[in-house]
Formats: C-alpha cells, sequence, structure tokens
C-alpha cells in the first residue's frame, strides 16, 4: 500500500461544512497537513485561527489556509464544498445552477494549483456538479469524484442498528444511485453480520419486515431536510464522512465505499455521475463492476440516471 507521507489536504469552501470537513480531518489525523481556502478573507482566516488555537489537542496534524489560491499547492487531495447553501425546503437540485457555475470556473484553477490530486466533490448536487468537473478539467474519472452516498449509507446503517439492537459497525447496507431523491438501499444484499436482512432477530428485537425497511429508507432520503429545517444546515456527518474519504486516498486503503463518479458503461450507463460501490485508494475511486443487483434495483438506478441526466442537459 503507497501511503502518502507527508500528505497535505486542502477544504476548498469556509462555511459550515468545509469548516467541518477540516475539523473532522484535524481530529481524526486524516493528513498530516490541513488546510482551508475560501475567497472570503475574514471568513477563512477566523477559521483557520479558531481550528489552529485547539492543535495542542489533536495530535500532529496542523492547520493552515487564507484567500490566496497558494493555499491548495502541494495537495494530495482537494475537498470542494464552496457554493451556495441548501435552504429549508430547497432541493439539491435547485441549487445546480449557480453551483455549476462556481464549479467551472474554480474547477481550472484548483487543478493548476494542484495538478496531481484527487478531487471530491462534496458541494450539491454534488453528482450533477462531478459530471460538470470532469468536463471542466478532462480528469480521468477516478480523480474526480464526489462524497455521493457515503453519508447516506451511514445514516442508513444507524437506523437500522437502532431498530435491530446492533452496532453500526455490524450492519452491511448501502445506498445508492443519486445522493437525493432517487437514491435507494440496495437491500437484496443487505445484512446484520452474516444474516440477510429480512431474516434478522435478536430478542427483544422483533425481524424487520418490508413496510418497516421502506420507511427506514424514506426517513434515510429526507434525514438532511430534517436536519436542515432544524439547524439551518448539516455539516458534522458530513465532515466526518468527508475526512473518512480522505483516509481512505491517503493511506492508499482500497476501501469500498458508495462514492460518486462518472459511470462508463456501468450497467448500461454512461456518462452520468451515480454512487456505486466502488474502490478508493490513492489513484482515486473505481466502480466495482461487479456489483450485484436486482432487476428492480436496476430498474431504479437507471431511473436515478435518467434524473440526474435531465438536470445535467438542462446546465449545458
Amino acid at each position: 500500500m503507497a501511503i502518502i507521507e507527508n500528505s497535505k489536504l486542502t477544504v476548498v469552501g469556509a462555511g459550515s461544512v468545509g469548516s467541518s470537513v477540516a475539523y473532522a480531518a484535524l481530529i481524526r489525523g486524516s493528513a498530516r497537513h490541513v488546510a482551508l481556502y475560501d475567497i472570503a478573507t475574514e471568513k477563512v482566516e477566523a477559521e483557520v485561527l479558531d481550528l489552529a488555537h485547539g492543535t495542542q489537542f489533536t495530535g500532529s496534524s496542523d492547520i493552515t489556509g487564507g484567500s490566496d489560491l497558494s493555499v491548495v499547492e502541494g495537495s494530495h487531495v482537494v475537498v470542494i464544498t464552496a457554493g451556495a447553501k441548501q435552504r429549508p425546503g430547497q432541493t439539491r437540485m435547485e441549487l445546480a445552477d449557480v453551483n455549476a457555475q462556481i464549479i467551472r470556473t474554480m474547477m481550472p484553477q484548483l487543478l493548476d494549483a494542484a495538478p496531481n490530486a484527487v478531487f471530491v466533490i462534496v458541494t450539491n448536487p454534488c453528482d450533477v456538479l462531478t459530471v460538470i468537473a470532469q468536463q471542466a478539467t478532462g480528469l480521468p474519472p477516478e480523480r474526480i469524484f464526489a462524497s455521493g452516498t457515503v453519508l447516506d449509507t451511514s445514516r442508513l446503517r444507524w437506523q437500522l442498528a437502532q431498530r435491530a439492537g446492533v452496532s453500526t459497525s455490524s450492519v452491511h447496507a448501502h445506498i445508492v444511485g443519486e445522493h437525493g431523491d432517487t437514491e435507494f438501499p440496495l437491500w437484496s444484499n443487505a445484512s446484520i453480520g452474516t444474516v440477510p436482512i429480512l431474516d434478522w432477530s435478536s430478542p427483544p428485537h422483533p425481524p424487520l419486515t418490508l413496510e418497516e425497511l421502506g420507511s427506514i429508507a424514506v426517513d434515510v432520503r429526507d434525514a438532511a431536510y430534517k436536519v436542515i429545517q432544524g439547524k439551518g444546515a448539516t455539516n458534522y456527518a458530513i465532515g466526518l464522512s468527508s475526512a473518512r474519504i480522505v483516509e481512505a486516498i491517503l493511506r492508499d486503503e482500497h476501501a469500498v465505499m458508495p462514492v460518486s463518479t462518472v459511470l462508463r458503461d456501468f450497467h448500461g450507463i454512461d456518462g452520468i455521475a451515480l454512487s456505486v460501490p466502488s474502490i478508493v485508494s490513492a489513484t482515486g475511486a473505481v466502480p466495482v463492476r461487479n456489483t450485484p443487483f436486482s432487476e428492480d434495483e436496476l430498474t431504479l438506478l437507471r431511473r436515478s440516471a435518467d434524473a440526474l441526466a435531465a438536470a445535467v442537459a438542462e446546465l449545458r
């Protein structure tokens, strides 16, 4: 495994999500050097100062940042969170126009500053923006991908663990497709430990029903709306999940995660970014092509692809 020594992560965007990614990366030791970049000078300098004040307690990682693009230079991974914030009641797709323009302008500049980096798009709608970013840079799909449904999958596993009375790490299930309203769980190969999801029972927890699984899937899909309605933004969990993706890259883990890459003839889907289980390593993310889908799941995956294709077409 080609672990990257003296690693550098740059987070682009010093809003609630970007600052949470930087904070999570610091406390987890995700990278040796963490940088925060934003064009809003006063804001980014204040966030960096606040984070720096706590580095006595974060191990060997350090934090720098500012509003000059030189902050990005030397990065091994660049996580992009910059863009308009999702408002209460607003879908991720409704953010597309303004954030697409930001990505088109910013990506060539970031690539010039960090020509060898792996780029991770967190800004929503992340699947659509990944297609835009890949087109704007010409990078191979494995080097520019979205955080996708990594967080949605964590939400799913947490809900299932609560219901089944087990630890979250014992739940093996994935959300795939769009990071948004057409996402869905891969129930056909979901399990708790080695037991298929519908066969699991452990007193006092009775077996799950199909109706319960459907309700859980809806709760997971709509979880971000609930958080945004209550506090204005989702930030802690996406910060943690983004830091975890960064670790898989910098430590060359070859970890399987449901990130979103621009797919090439994946079950007939081409040129659209969707989350499917993918191998994440120092070279980026590569979809696991032999991931099994039931016929119903393939229909849902293609429905998700069609929705995203329509959204991308509107932005061209």
